[in-house]
């Protein structure tokens, strides 16, 4: 679990997750709505998003939305009332997708990817790690159906201040970001918590072989052998680089 030397969780998530951790093991299912699932196709096939899906641990489900269309042509967008540019993804379509899917699944949360959501963090990666069904709206042309995110939608999500040409790529963000955190995705699960944003720090310098490269030396401490020193360096370095990098987080630490 966490080194002994990194600061106590101070929030509620962080807490949980922490707590939870350890033995959590039931898999994760994460079912996405879109109108490009070729755009998802690589992002779960390969590395660690493949091996946590070969192991048993999490579940992706990229569902064509297509297949809700309203008519024989797919349609599942249409003119915004009031006039303007751009289409809007029609009710329909996404609420007999969301009905059909929430049958056999009952989802925890309902996550639209939107720029105008809230900023997607670490506490929400470690939150999300922790249920059991999710399901992912990914966006497109001018966004959504208001009346589905009042109907269906529990939480919304933005990847940062700015506009893609859909949610596919920031839904394949969020996923890593969760899938990762799962026990035993990692070969080390403790790797993950020592990862930036945990505890609201930057994850301090890491150096592999050779101890010198071009004159560049290890720091000494990181050779001796003596664990405890080395995490109060980590702890120090990481304290030091978040106030250098991020002085934002440092309020919370």
């Amino acid at each position: 679990m966490a080194c002994s030397l990194w600061p106590e969780a101070k929030f509620p998530e962080q807490k949980e997750f922490l707590s939870c951790l350890s033995y959590l093991c039931s898999m994760l299912h994460i079912h996405l709505l879109t109108v490009l699932p070729e755009l998802l196709e690589s992002p779960f096939s390969h590395s660690i998003m493949k091996r946590a899906q070969e192991k048993g641990l999490l579940e992706i489900h990229v569902h064509q939305l297509r297949k809700w269309a309203v008519n024989k042509y797919g349609m599942v967008d249409d003119y915004q009332y009031g006039g303007g540019a751009g289409m809007v993804m029609m009710c329909e379509p996404l609420a007999n997708a969301i009905d059909e899917l929430q049958k056999d699944y009952p989802f925890d949360e309902i996550i639209y990817m939107t720029p105008d959501g809230s900023r997607f963090d670490q506490r929400k990666a470690n939150l999300l790690s922790l249920k059991g069904n999710l399901l992912i709206i990914c966006g497109h042309y001018k966004g959504i159906d208001e009346r589905i995110r009042q109907q269906y939608v529990t939480m919304e999500i933005s990847i940062g201040d700015y506009v893609l040409s859909g949610g596919e790529l920031a839904a394949a963000v969020v996923v890593d970001a969760i899938g990762r955190l799962i026990p035993g995705v990692l070969n080390d699960e403790t790797s993950a918590l020592t990862d930036s944003f945990q505890d609201d720090l930057l994850a301090p310098p890491v150096y592999t072989r050779p101890a010198d490269f071009r004159g560049m030396k290890v720091p000494e401490i990181l050779l001796q052998g003596d664990p405890k020193k080395v995490e109060e360096w980590r702890y120090e370095q990481a304290l030091e680089r978040t106030k250098e990098r991020r002085p934002d987080l440092m309020s919370d630490v």
